[in-house]
């Protein structure tokens, strides 16, 4: 399943997201990294010097999708004052801003 303005394939299913109770807030590209990692924290009693490499590789994954939205933002905002060239801005810039 691809999603759409991302480069990261989504691989875990909706199905397997709903059996490992995975919330809605965290179903994105790298939920197919954080079903291991609640099965281990779970298994181990969630304490914080287990399950290190499941819980890096998953923040991994989560830093670059928000650097690459990041990096389309800056891209949007750059083609948007390329397109406004020289316009009047709506709202005037004051004197003491």
């Amino acid at each position: 399943m691809e999603v759409e303005g991302s480069s990261k394939p989504m691989i875990a299913t909706q199905h397997e997201m709903v059996e490992a109770k995975v919330p809605l807030a965290y179903r994105d590209q790298c939920a197919h990294l954080l079903i291991p990692l609640n099965k281990c924290r779970q298994s181990e009693f969630y304490l914080p010097w287990k399950c290190e490499d499941e819980r890096h590789s998953y923040e991994k994954c989560e830093y670059e999708l928000v650097m690459e939205r990041m990096l389309q933002m800056q891209k949007l905002k750059q083609s948007n004052s390329q397109a406004q060239g020289s316009s009047i801005p709506l709202v005037p810039k004051t004197a003491n801003a």
